[in-house]
């Protein structure tokens, strides 16, 4: 499996007083590409929702290496590192043109349905899981260096 990074440009919002990116903004954007990456793997995310399922963040963090300003173009490499059919994690590697880090993190999510209630997805939506573990599996090759 080999997908594009998800790219956009830092808006002018997103900057605050000193000219930088708020660090809230980074949790957004690991966001932006989660679903960026489902979505390229084959999965809509209404579609997952469609099936009655949603994956809210458990835990989110990221490490600040250096700031984006206003109009700085950049990347986001996201990866499934860790699937068990019931939980999961997503890293995060934050890039700008140049291919210099700025940022990392990691979220960790569940399956549950519309009542939140936990999902096994292997045995109740066996394509979701068979999305998530081909990603988890492709983890190391996703990108094109």
């Amino acid at each position: 499996m080999k997908l594009r990074p998800y790219s956009r440009r830092v808006y002018y919002y997103e900057t605050d007083k000193m000219g930088i990116v708020h660090h809230s903004n980074y949790i957004r954007w690991f966001e932006e590409a989660r679903v960026d990456l489902i979505e390229q793997a084959g999965l809509p995310f209404e579609t997952v929702e469609a099936q009655g399922l949603m994956t809210p963040v458990l835990s989110a963090e990221c490490t600040y290496k250096l700031p984006f300003r206003f109009g700085d173009d950049f990347i986001v490499k996201a990866y499934i590192p860790d699937f068990g059919g019931a939980r999961f994690s997503v890293t995060y590697e934050v890039y700008d043109n140049e291919g210099v880090l700025h940022a990392s993190g990691k979220t960790t999510h569940c399956f549950v349905d519309m009542d939140m209630r936990p999902v096994r997805i292997k045995k109740t939506h066996p394509h979701v899981y068979e999305v998530y573990d081909e990603i988890c599996r492709s983890t190391e090759e996703l990108y094109d260096e």
